[in-house]
C-alpha cells in the first residue's frame, strides 16, 4: 500500500475507545497483529501472535525490544533496512520475511506487512500496524524442492556425521577467534573494534526508537609515571585492577571499552546524561579504592555526554574526549559534561 496517504498528523480518529475496539477485534484474529504506538513506545500484539510463536498470551514486554530479541541474528541486519526504509519514505510498502525465535528456541519463518496509519506534525512515525502470517510451509517446501535438485545428495548423506564433527570443531575456533578479534587480550574487556561496531548499533537503534543514549569517556589520571617508575608489568597488573572495579559498577547492557592505553569507554544503552553523570560518579569513587601502585594513587578522569538526535557516533566520541580533557584540565579525579 502507498505510503503517500500517511502523512497526516495523528487526530482524535485514535481515541482510547477506538484503541480498545480495534484491540478487542485484534484478540479475535489468528494471524499475528500488532500496533505500535512510536511517541510512547507501547506496542499491543494479539494472542494470534503469541500461539503462532508458543509463547503464553500477553507474556512478553510490551516494546519493540520484544520483536527485536525475537528475529533471527542473521536476518535482523535486513528486516531493519526494510523497516528504516519505509518508515523514513524511503519506500513505499514494508513486507519482510524473516525467522523468529519460537518459546522452544526454534525458528519459524513469518511474513510481516506493516502500515503507517499516522504521522506526527514533523513526519516521524506517530502509529503503525501491521501482521505476521506464518509461511514455514512455504518456505519448507522451497527447502525441500532444492534438496532434491542436488546431484550429490548421497554423497551429503553419507559425510554429514563426519562434517558436523568439523563444523563443531570450526565453530568452537570461529567463537576463540572472534573473541579475540573482538577483546582486549590484556583486560579481556572489549577492544577498539567492538567498541566501534557497538557505538554504531547504539547509535542507530537510539535514533530508530528515540531513546537516549549516554557516553562516558575514562583515563586513569598520571598513569605513564607507574610504567616508567615500576615497569610495564606493574602497570599492566594495575590496569586489570582497574577494569576489575569498572566492572563491578557496570550494568547489565552497558559496555565498557578500551579505547587505547590507559582510556576506557563505557556506552550506557537506554541511558540519560543524569544516569550517566551519577554511574560516572559512582565509578571515580570505585577506583579511588584500588590499592596504591607505590607511591602512586590511581584516580580517574571523566567525561560524559548524552548523543544528540541525528548524531554520529564519530561527533559523540570527540564530545565525550573533549568533555574527557576538561576533567584532566580541572584538576583530574573529576567528571566533566
Amino acid at each position: 500500500m502507498d505510503d503517500n496517504s500517511d502523512s497526516k498528523p495523528l487526530s482524535n480518529d485514535f481515541s482510547d475507545l477506538n484503541i480498545d475496539m480495534l484491540h478487542a477485534v485484534m484478540e479475535l484474529v489468528s494471524d499475528g497483529i500488532w500496533d505500535w504506538n512510536a511517541n510512547t513506545g507501547f506496542v499491543y500484539r494479539n494472542p494470534g501472535w503469541y500461539e503462532m510463536l508458543g509463547y503464553p498470551r500477553h507474556s512478553m514486554e510490551n516494546s519493540v525490544f520484544t520483536w527485536e530479541r525475537v528475529i533471527h541474528a542473521d536476518d535482523y541486519p535486513q528486516v531493519m533496512t526494510l523497516f528504516d526504509d519505509y518508515i523514513h519514505r524511503r519506500a513505499s510498502f514494508y513486507r519482510a520475511e524473516y525467522r523468529c525465535r519460537k518459546a522452544d528456541g526454534t525458528y519459524l519463518w513469518i511474513e510481516d506487512r506493516g502500515y503507517v496509519i499516522a504521522r506526527n506534525d514533523d513526519g516521524s512515525v506517530a502509529r503503525m500496524v501491521g501482521a505476521h502470517r506464518d509461511i514455514q510451509v512455504r518456505k519448507s517446501s522451497i527447502e525441500q524442492l532444492e534438496r532434491r535438485n542436488q546431484s550429490l545428495e548421497a554423497l551429503v548423506a553419507e559425510r554429514t556425521r563426519e562434517l558436523s564433527r568439523v563444523n563443531q570443531q570450526l565453530q568452537l575456533q570461529l567463537d576463540e577467534n572472534r573473541f579475540l578479534a573482538e577483546h582486549d587480550a590484556l583486560t579481556r574487556v572489549a577492544n577498539r573494534y567492538c567498541l566501534e561496531k557497538v557505538l554504531l548499533e547504539e547509535c542507530e537503534r537510539a535514533e530508530r526508537f528515540r531513546l537516549p543514549l549516554a557516553l562516558v569517556a575514562m583515563d586513569i589520571d598520571d598513569f605513564k609515571p607507574i610504567n616508567d617508575q615500576h615497569g610495564h608489568a606493574v602497570g599492566d597488573q594495575a590496569l586489570v585492577r582497574v577494569v576489575e572495579s569498572l566492572l563491578a559498577c557496570v550494568r547489565q547492557g552497558d559496555l565498557l571499552a578500551r579505547w587505547g592505553g590507559d582510556e576506557f569507554i563505557l556506552v550506557l544503552p537506554k541511558s540519560s546524561l543524569m544516569v550517566a553523570r551519577a554511574l560516572a560518579e559512582t565509578v571515580r569513587q570505585a577506583i579511588r579504592e584500588v590499592p596504591a601502585v607505590g607511591e602512586f594513587a590511581l584516580t580517574l578522569s571523566l567525561g560524559v555526554v548524552e548523543r544528540r538526535p541525528g548524531e554520529s557516533p564519530t561527533a559523540l566520541m570527540v564530545r565525550a574526549d573533549q568533555a574527557l580533557y576538561r576533567s584532566k584540565a580541572a584538576g583530574k579525579d573529576k567528571v566533566s559534561e
